[in-house]
């Protein structure tokens, strides 16, 4: 008889391991590469923030983490593609503010926003910058809108795609100050930074992570930032509520999801470990040399986060009178 309980508890204590492994989806992740899909061109806020998590998520999951970029439509395609993934956690999704705002611009959506994807962490929150190329001889926010108003229908504003985060803040801008302009949708950021360069496009609203070197270089000219704040970058550049666009405010945030099937215990390891990354000082600081900042979350807390950003849009659509297409 105590041979057979001596046995029966061995089983037991060698049985346990296995019998997690079986049970928690998480104990064995990851299991092969991790891929985190982009819906915009490399350069772009949501690029630049997947790239500093790769890195990072390679050396301690012992796994390869690549970033895919698959730009188009506002970032509609990178994100059907991650919700037609497995949802076992090894495919992933990196977005900015479009993920709310392309749903605001399109009468059908392939997917449903909020039931189809499910919320990681929030990586980082920046501010956008009012930018111009040097060649237009506007220096502050309101020489641009005096001369938006003497050549209405003439001045155009550039952003990564219709329905995405630099569309609104260029729509709300618009809306704001009464000025007549012409939108010029790219396929990314870098696109409509080039073409604001050149002076095609006359003026543009990116995020500070993605026009930072380009304005420290002379190739553009930074009038002001859409936070309620001045940026911490550039602490002598005004907002654009202090130069007389009162009560204006468009942040720009990043985050990370993963199909919405994906077990819980699959979402919470990742989570841990995205947000131990995001706390290190090095990425801290790399945040904050691009004008930044670390902004991690629990997963529920991005999923709150991401219906009231997408409750926003939607009355910010209606109020600018972006007609859903």
């Amino acid at each position: 008889m105590k041979i057979l309980i001596a046995a029966s508890v061995i089983t037991t204590v060698f049985a346990t391991p296995a019998l997690a492994q079986k049970t928690d989806p998480a104990v064995n992740f990851p299991m092969r590469p991790i891929r985190i899909v982009v819906g915009f061109t490399p350069g772009g806020q949501p690029d630049i923030y997947a790239r500093l998590i790769q890195v990072k998520l390679t050396e301690v999951f012992h796994q390869q983490v690549v970033v895919d970029n698959r730009p188009g439509a506002g970032g509609i395609i990178g994100s059907q593609i991650v919700v037609d993934s497995p949802a076992d956690g090894h495919t992933l999704l990196s977005v900015s503010s479009a993920h709310v705002t392309s749903p605001a611009v399109r009468a059908k959506m392939p997917y449903d926003t909020l039931k189809d994807l499910a919320g990681i962490t929030l990586t980082a929150n920046a501010t956008y910058v009012l930018a111009v190329p040097p060649s237009l001889n506007v220096k502050t926010v309101q020489e641009l809108i005096a001369l938006a108003k003497a050549k209405p229908g003439q001045i155009n504003f550039s952003s990564a795609g219709n329905g995405s985060g630099t569309h609104f803040a260029g729509e709300m801008f618009r809306q704001s100050v009464g000025i007549d302009v012409v939108h010029i949708p790219f396929k990314g950021i870098p696109e409509s930074l080039t073409d604001t360069i050149s002076g095609r496009v006359q003026f543009t609203m990116a995020p500070i992570a993605s026009s930072v070197s380009l304005i420290k270089d002379g190739r553009l000219r930074a009038l002001g930032v859409s936070s309620k704040k001045r940026s911490s970058l550039y602490p002598d550049l005004p907002t654009i509520a202090e130069q007389g666009v009162t009560g204006f405010e468009w942040d720009s945030w990043g985050g990370l999801l993963a199909p919405a099937k994906t077990p819980r215990a699959i979402i919470n390891k990742l989570n841990r470990e995205v947000v131990k990354i995001l706390a290190l000082p090095e990425i801290v600081e790399r945040l904050r040399a691009l004008g930044a900042e670390p902004n991690p979350t629990t997963p529920e807390e991005m999923d709150a986060y991401v219906a009231r950003q997408l409750k926003t849009a939607m009355q910010l659509a209606k109020k600018a009178g972006i007609e859903p297409q």
